[in-house]
């Protein structure tokens, strides 16, 4: 799309200008510092907005590009460009700043200054990976993320396990990173061998045709890096210690959007780059999915902590993503992507839900409620909606997601739908009988009596977040539609490359099911 001003850069480095008049601001002026968050992050959102509203959704190139050389001599570019596929995720990321700081506005009490300037710094981070076309920029704002999560952990999270916590993000994450940078420098060379173009931009290496030895090298070396950010089993031990630990807006981002980078990651470049290593890898890593969505299950069966046990519910609904990417067809794929969207939504809103519950009784042990639908009804109806949609309820968000995705895997392979399926299955055991022991039944402790229900402020981020889940699960066409020409080019792009799970019939289109049409008009069935 041709624009006349740098969108994707002001979208970017909007929070960055928040982190400047921060650094202004006198310490001890506190509202003055939650104003100046709350507006950069706003102004942030409208500009997402005004973005998705101008995306072309019949068009699959890449949109709102911007394009600036940063290094001749090496082929670094300052390049940037949203598709469908990575249009919703910056729009979700977005969404979530302006919420994080009314989640934070008196939670944070000691220094809250370095607080909001670490949580505008990971929101401009996190937008870079999302728009990033040059591997070198990609990695930077990779990397950069790294600093200001882990420094929520570090020095706002629970007293008791956080340096433990954020030590064991950071090393996780920095492995994972350090195989990543060797492929993109294994890449560039062999671009520049095979064209004698120095370039790192991904347009660019996508028309290499790289020799199947090579594709399994370098598929490995970017999914392990993408395996630690999802996180697939058996890399997920970093993830129940770092959301357990960290403060409420920690969790909120770690689930809503850190741990799509992962997911991203395949989508954006194991996929296209590397098709027939995808292919001779679909199988391991369906496998370690479907593992994935199990264990985590079981996992939140056995959990005392509210927190820990949304926490393992991440590691078994980010398992349904990752089958739908490696289901490699378009039900699979964009029902991966919307789900990224409605997990972000759903636990992002879950997470809240316990923040707020612990203001206000300081445990997040579920031995310790009961009952408190008496004393709380609102907050229990907003919990009973997020809880609902974690489930994959029909009519809210989680169920479109699940539904594409378990379709795309029976396309694929019908044993991996009845797998994957069972996991539909537990997380309506776990969630409802979590629900059940912390909102029914006798108020068994006096401390949870006299609990105060949610104020205008809870009420104002948490109305937002839920209205979407139900119009996701109402009506979801209008995000279909703008990522699917993108998913049609990434399934012809793998399917050129030889990686085919399951075909689907010619000029068959993902339009074809319950949740849009071919035609103009939406049809529910």
């Amino acid at each position: 799309m041709n624009i006349q001003f740098p969108l994707l850069s002001e979208i970017i480095f909007a929070p960055l200008l928040g982190v400047l008049l921060l650094v202004l601001v006198d310490r001890d002026n506190r509202p003055l510092q939650r104003w100046i968050a709350l507006i950069t992050t706003s102004v942030t959102l409208i500009l997402a907005l005004f973005m998705y509203a101008g995306f072309q959704g019949d068009s699959a190139a890449m949109q709102f590009v911007e394009r600036h050389v940063w290094h001749a001599g090496v082929g670094i570019e300052y390049l940037l460009g949203v598709d469908g596929i990575s249009l919703l995720l910056v729009v979700l990321t977005a969404l979530l700043g302006p919420i994080c700081v009314l989640a934070c506005w008196t939670d944070i009490e000691q220094h809250l200054k370095e607080f909001l300037i670490c949580l505008l710094l990971l929101e401009t981070a996190m937008l870079g990976v999302f728009c990033a076309l040059d591997l070198f920029l990609f990695y930077v704002f990779w990397e950069v993320m790294l600093i200001p999560m882990a420094l929520l952990i570090l020095v706002w999270g629970n007293p008791r396990r956080r340096v433990y916590a954020a030590v064991k993000f950071f090393i996780y994450t920095m492995a994972g990173s350090v195989f990543m940078l060797v492929g993109i420098l294994v890449l560039y060379f062999h671009q520049v061998e095979a064209t004698g173009v120095y370039s790192f931009s991904l347009l660019q290496m996508q028309q290499l045709a790289l020799p199947g030895r090579l594709q399994i090298w370098l598929f490995l070396a970017f999914a392990l890096a993408f395996a630690i950010k999802v996180p697939m089993f058996p890399f997920h031990t970093w993830l129940p210690d770092a959301h357990t630990e960290a403060p409420t807006v920690g969790s909120v981002i770690l689930a809503g959007v850190l741990l799509k980078m992962g997911t991203y990651g395949f989508l954006r470049f194991n996929l296209p780059l590397f098709p027939e290593a995808s292919a001779t890898f679909t199988p391991l890593m369906v496998t370690l999915a479907l593992i994935g969505i199990i264990y985590g299950a079981f996992m939140c069966l056995v959990q005392t902590d509210l927190k820990r046990l949304i926490a393992f519910s991440s590691v078994s609904h980010l398992g349904f993503v990752m089958l739908g990417i490696f289901a490699m067809n378009r039900q699979g794929l964009q029902g991966s992507v919307l789900q990224m969207v409605n997990h972000g939504l759903s636990t992002g809103a879950l997470f809240l839900l316990v923040g707020m519950l612990y203001e206000r009784r300081h445990t997040r042990m579920i031995a310790d409620f009961g009952g408190l639908s008496k004393p709380l009804p609102v907050f229990a109806t907003c919990f009973m909606i997020a809880t609902l949609a974690s489930i994959g309820l029909p009519g809210l968000n989680g169920f479109v997601g699940e539904f594409l995705i378990l379709l795309g895997a029976f396309k694929a392979r019908p044993l991996w739908a009845v797998l994957g399926a069972s996991g539909v299955i537990l997380a309506a055991w776990y969630m409802l009988w979590m629900f059940q022991r912390v909102m029914f039944g006798p108020v068994t402790r006096s401390e949870n009596a006299g609990l105060r229900d949610l104020n205008r402020r809870e009420l104002g981020l948490l109305v937002p977040v839920l209205a979407l889940i139900v119009w996701i699960g109402v009506y979801p066409t209008p995000l279909l539609h703008k990522m699917e020409a993108s998913v049609a080019a990434l399934v012809t792009r793998i399917e050129a490359g030889g990686a085919v799970v399951g075909r689907e019939p010619s000029g068959s289109r993902l339009a074809d099911n319950h949740w849009t049409s071919t035609t103009k008009e939406t049809r529910f069935h």
